[in-house]
């Protein structure tokens, strides 16, 4: 009992790796997640006496251990991966949350939900085919996300013989168009997914290689959580009143920092607002503290009585952002029904919901040769492009290339609260004030 306790123990203490895994249809995607929970030693036993069963009812002769991670029947009965299929498990070294995403251009959307909280994204390539279309889409994808690192792994390089030639070409090609795009860190590694080449276990049949198995790089491949240097933002979730006996005058803002420090004595904005105070106190867990940083969830107390509410943005005085009413940010649309100039829609931004018009879609963009069509009008599912929105409030908007948390937003259907479209914002626009936008008479979503 004393090991097992001390295992687990160690493993807490590791650092946490969100990865995604993203590849063309019968890339061996499911493959190479099934055989990296596998030979890791994360399934258990009688998940794997399951996929035993379901193989040999196939007549397999061994494990498909691509039933570990297609979970949906549907899934199963096509030999493909449709949803996100999220697993946990960890090593030793660090601990792991795997988003395995479809690999079918009409599941797009799926792999930006997957991507767009990963460290890292796997990306499969079939030896024998090379780079493809779907295979720059994916690339494309992960730098319009600023996924900070990539993995290119080459699969079943068995069915080449494992010739490097092969990989070295296919490793190129793959480096230089990635790093077009601004994708920051690439690392090729040959694998067989299926045999188990190069996955946790370095290969026998590939001597010439001498990198990290993929198990290897996503142990050691360097992950900043540490956005204690980042730009300090406050959304304010509930503002904490108790008026009780014991503590009658206390008024404390609460949310979960998004980036960056907070200091007590320090001075701090309040936006949308532009209000101005100092902070007085800081209580996490229960206690007083003198700093706070991310991702801790805090109360902050200030020492004026000001108007804060849901939804309010907490700054530090010196590093505001841009407040503005105008967006312009690249959308994927998710949702089934399009985005059309002129659409009503709610836009979330951190703990703040506003109403807001889809002004202007400028351009849709196509991932296979990163093409722009202008003024496509409307933007259908898995479409990604760029639009201008108006809110009706004005809104702190980080650029996402700065923070992903901050930088990020929703655009909601106000009829049914079906998320329409996930945005990244890019520089803001001119406020209201500057440049007056016309009214629009229509059941108060004039603004």
């Amino acid at each position: 009992m004393s090991t097992s306790t001390e295992q687990f123990a160690d493993v807490s203490a590791t650092t946490l790796l969100r990865f995604a895994t993203a590849g063309s249809v019968d890339d061996g995607k499911s493959t190479l997640v099934g055989r990296l929970l596998h030979d890791s030693k994360s399934v258990l036993t009688d998940q794997l006496e399951a996929v035993e069963r379901v193989s040999a009812s196939r007549g397999a002769d061994a494990p498909d251990l691509a039933l570990l991670t297609d979970g949906l029947r549907a899934e199963r009965e096509q030999g493909i991966t449709i949803d996100v299929a999220y697993r946990y498990f960890a090593t030793a070294r660090r601990r792991f949350i795997l988003a395995d995403t479809p690999g079918h251009v009409q599941y797009t959307r799926n792999m930006v939900t997957g991507a767009s909280t990963a460290d890292l994204a796997v990306v499969l390539v079939d030896a024998r085919n090379g780079v493809i279309e779907q295979t720059r889409r994916h690339a494309a994808v992960a730098a319009l996300l600023r996924v900070p690192h990539v993995v290119l792994a080459v699969n079943k390089m068995d069915l080449v013989a494992y010739e490097e030639r092969v990989f070295a070409e296919i490793a190129e090609e793959f480096t230089a168009y990635a790093a077009e795009l601004g994708v920051p860190e690439i690392t090729a590694i040959p694998i067989s997914a299926l045999a188990g080449d190069n996955v946790v276990e370095p290969s026998a049949n590939m001597d010439w290689y001498g990198g990290p198995t993929v198990l290897e790089h996503l142990e050691t491949v360097p992950v900043s959580h540490d956005l204690t240097s980042c730009h300090a933002r406050l959304p304010v979730q509930y503002v904490i009143r108790p008026q009780t006996a014991e503590h009658p005058d206390y008024r404390g803002y609460a949310g979960q920092i998004a980036a960056g420090t907070f200091r007590v004595g320090e001075s701090v904005t309040v936006l949308p607002s532009g209000r101005t105070s100092k902070i007085t106190g800081i209580d996490l867990l229960g206690k007083a503290v003198d700093v706070a940083w991310t991702p801790q969830s805090i109360t902050l107390l200030l020492e004026d009585d000001i108007d804060i509410s849901r939804g309010d943005l907490i700054v530090p005085s010196g590093d505001t952002p841009p407040t503005s009413q105008d967006i312009e940010a690249t959308v994927c649309h998710v949702a089934d029904t399009p985005l059309n100039v002129g659409q009503r829609v709610l836009l979330k931004h951190t703990t703040r919901t506003v109403k807001a018009i889809v002004k202007e879609i400028p351009s849709r963009l196509t991932l296979d040769d990163l093409s722009q069509h202008p003024e496509p009008g409307r933007l259908v599912a898995n479409d990604i492009g760029r639009v201008k929105v108006r809110t009706a409030e004005p809104l702190a908007l980080d650029s996402y290339a700065d923070s992903r948390r901050t930088g990020s937003f929703l655009l909601i259907d106000p009829a049914d609260g079906t998320t329409l479209a996930a945005g990244m914002a890019g520089e803001a626009f001119a406020t209201a004030a500057e440049e007056a936008a016309p009214a629009v008479d229509d059941e108060g979503w004039d603004f």
